[in-house]
């Protein structure tokens, strides 16, 4: 089992330094994804780089979260990893609980672990209620509840079905991707493990979720998974009653 970490960048030049050093500090090889950032963080990311056990894949332009990770991912098999963690470049998740969430992974390599926020009183109410909409729309799209929080950006992929699942399905590109590929893998059989983890949300943070563009791309998305979920029903119901 060969683990590592891909954090997606897209402008957040001074939290992802913190981060992505805390992640060595774990042993952890990091796999920055700059995401078409301006000329400040990608020289940020360029001398990020230049330290042990940090490479940099740079896209030409932006792609949007999504792309950013899928990029990563394909390129963290590429180069020989089995397992990656995911992490947002903006700090709000508390790299303390790695070793946790590596230790899940190691214990059950063919799990997707799957982070489920814990929130100090950081976190704006607005965003926090909001989840549970797309909350409700993933337990109906999977007829289960076995992702409790699939909005949550810090998880660890099993890459084998993972990457397989990149090649045949179209997946959203920017906030929709998280939501949109913990569906697709409990679809395809992928058994889930739900890690509760602290999460705060910076006073100085930057966040690039756009209300009405991503609200828009989630909605279409939930009404896309729906429609799929209808004819994978019996086998999703099927293996829920024989668990």
């Amino acid at each position: 089992m060969t683990l590592g970490a891909v954090i997606p960048v897209y402008n957040h030049a001074v939290p992802v330094a913190r981060v992505a050093r805390a992640l060595r500090a774990h042993g952890l090889p990091v796999l920055l994804v700059d995401d078409g950032s301006e000329p400040g963080c990608a020289r940020a990311l360029d001398a990020l780089a230049k330290e042990e056990g940090i490479t940099l894949l740079r896209l030409p332009e932006n792609q949007g979260k999504g792309g950013a990770v899928m990029a990563g991912l394909r390129q963290a098999q590429a180069s020989g990893w089995t397992h990656a963690l995911q992490i947002d470049a903006d700090g709000q998740h508390d790299t303390a609980d790695v070793p946790v969430f590596v230790a899940q992974s190691r214990q059950h390599p063919s799990h997707f672990i799957c982070g489920c926020p814990v929130y100090d009183a950081s976190v704006p109410k607005g965003r926090l209620y909001g989840r549970y909409a797309t909350h409700i729309w993933v337990w109906i799209n999977t007829l289960s509840m076995a992702v409790r929080d699939s909005m949550c950006g810090f998880r660890v992929y099993p890459l084998a079905p993972t990457v397989e699942l990149l090649t045949r399905a179209r997946i959203g590109r920017r906030m929709d991707f998280d939501v949109e590929i913990a569906v697709r893998l409990v679809w395809a059989g992928v058994p889930v493990i739900n890690q509760p983890t602290r999460v705060r949300y910076p006073e100085d943070g930057i966040s690039h979720f756009r209300v009405w563009r991503d609200n828009v791309l989630i909605s279409a998305m939930h009404t896309r998974l729906f429609f799929g979920m209808l004819w994978r029903a019996p086998v999703l119901l099927w293996r829920r009653w024989s668990a």
